[in-house]
């Protein structure tokens, strides 16, 4: 039996293979339609959380434009390191270097969501976790760098790959770390009606 089924179209407007398996651990079923709008960068002093929600309603507005009748589900995660947004890093040099600077201390991730109805009602909202990173000598963190885990992901670590390795723990959603804030999202999407419990 699922925990959740879908009663309305839903799709994720995003390819994140993380966020689908989350989202079908809840026993959801949904589309998927990876927007393909730019990723402008954040504006110099623009707040993370603002940067983050703005991401989101970006996505899924790109792929709303295409697909009337469905809801829309759009996420944005970024890692922020005090008031800095960390991206993705550009080569395994980067990726060390963003690793390293994050070890010995406590930072953010924060997930942004956006959630657009067929008739265009919408709403969107911040998740944050705070995570803090155990000290590692360079050896280590070099080693992580070149398995290649950290090339695609924002702030260079994945905590449900061999990432988790840095962390010494989180205050907050531990999902939201990996890519979506899943119980403030079932929350929403029961709120719209678009899934509901059990198999029912």
């Amino acid at each position: 039996m699922s925990i959740y089924r879908t009663v309305k179209p839903l799709i994720l407007g995003s390819g994140s293979p993380r966020r689908k398996d989350l989202l079908q651990s809840a026993g959801l079923e949904f589309k998927i339609t990876p927007a393909t709008c730019d990723e402008p960068a954040p504006l110099p002093g623009q707040d993370p959380k603002d940067y983050a929600i703005k991401m989101a309603e970006l996505k899924a507005e790109n792929v709303a434009a295409s697909n009337k009748g469905a809801y829309i589900l759009g996420s944005d995660t970024i890692v922020v390191r005090d008031m800095e947004i960390l991206g993705k890093p550009k080569h395994r040099e980067e990726a060390y270097q963003m690793v390293k600077s994050l070890c010995g201390r406590k930072h953010k991730v924060i997930s942004g969501c956006a959630l657009i109805s067929p008739d265009g009602e919408r709403i969107s909202y911040a998740v944050s976790t705070e995570v803090e990173f155990i000290e590692f000598n360079d050896p280590a963190v070099r080693a992580y760098a070149a398995t290649g885990e950290p090339d695609d992901k924002a702030g260079a670590y994945a905590i449900q790959g061999q990432g988790a390795f840095l962390v010494k723990g989180i205050c907050g959603s531990y999902t939201n770390v990996v890519g979506l804030p899943l119980a403030k999202v079932l929350e929403t999407l029961v709120s719209y009606g678009v899934i509901v419990p059990g198999d029912g």
